[in-house]
């Protein structure tokens, strides 16, 4: 565990489309709510949609950041709703598995900066296992994933965590199964993947929680709000804050 940057939080996906964005700026939310100071950071700069979920539109983004335009600290900006920052990726642009690790050295450089103003920074990492998702997942001392129980992404999350254990230091894993259809299933889906992790890598990462499946969700997405403006007594909402409860006892 990285406990030099002990509280910067990554949230992670063997592939796309499983909820990972909804669950981390749901869970900004929360730990701001709960009284934290938090900074959300994207990513994800070629599929960025942090800004697009919380319906943003913010002047500076990561690309200007990248470009030299500003730093990051001054691609900060306040979502006043749920009372936390964001920096914002740049949807359609360059994606970061083309930048140079160098770059990458100065973003994280900057994070670890950012991270003395606020109790919790959360990286939204892009989906997959390239390299630059695995640069910025090992900067955190700690890296939810996130998954389904599609079998494809149990293979792509198990890949994930097999690539970020041979980080020096590796972050503290922990998983999340998210659009379960009961409770029951949910605990089904992490046995698959705990079974996998003990027996190739020796490892036995815990379960941070289960987010049963919920219409409220999509709702919230499609409105640009977030689930906890939407609907702070959903299912989705009540299992996500359950989530933040274990990861604040941490």
């Amino acid at each position: 565990m990285n406990d030099t940057n002990k509280n910067l939080i990554a949230i992670a996906s063997g592939k796309g489309g499983v909820g990972k964005t909804w669950l981390s700026v749901t869970l900004a939310h929360l730990f701001a709510r709960s009284g934290r100071s938090v900074l959300l950071f994207d990513g994800d700069i070629g599929l960025a949609n942090v800004d697009v979920q919380l319906g943003l539109t913010p002047q500076r983004d990561l690309g200007g950041v990248l470009s030299g335009r500003h730093t990051l600290k001054e691609a900060i900006t306040h979502y006043e709703e749920g009372g936390f920052d964001i920096i914002a990726g740049r949807s359609g642009s360059a994606s970061l598995a083309t930048m140079p690790i160098e770059r990458l050295e100065i973003i994280a450089n900057a994070l670890r900066t950012l991270q003395n103003d606020y109790d919790i920074v959360m990286i939204d990492l892009g989906a997959g296992i390239e390299q630059h998702v695995q640069y910025l997942a090992s900067i955190a001392s700690r890296c939810l994933v996130v998954l389904t129980d599609e079998p494809t992404s149990l293979t792509d999350a198990y890949a994930f965590i097999k690539i970020a254990q041979s980080s020096k230091p590796a972050p503290e894993i922990g998983i999340v199964v998210n659009q379960a259809a009961t409770q029951k299933e949910g605990e089904t889906t992490y046995q698959a993947i705990n079974r996998a992790c003990t027996n190739f890598l020796n490892i036995s990462p815990p379960l941070m929680g289960i987010v049963r499946r919920d219409n409220k969700v999509k709702d919230s997405i499609r409105s640009q709000k977030s689930l906890l403006l939407k609907a702070p007594h959903s299912t989705a909402a009540s299992d996500a804050a359950l989530i933040s409860i274990k990861l604040m006892q941490k």
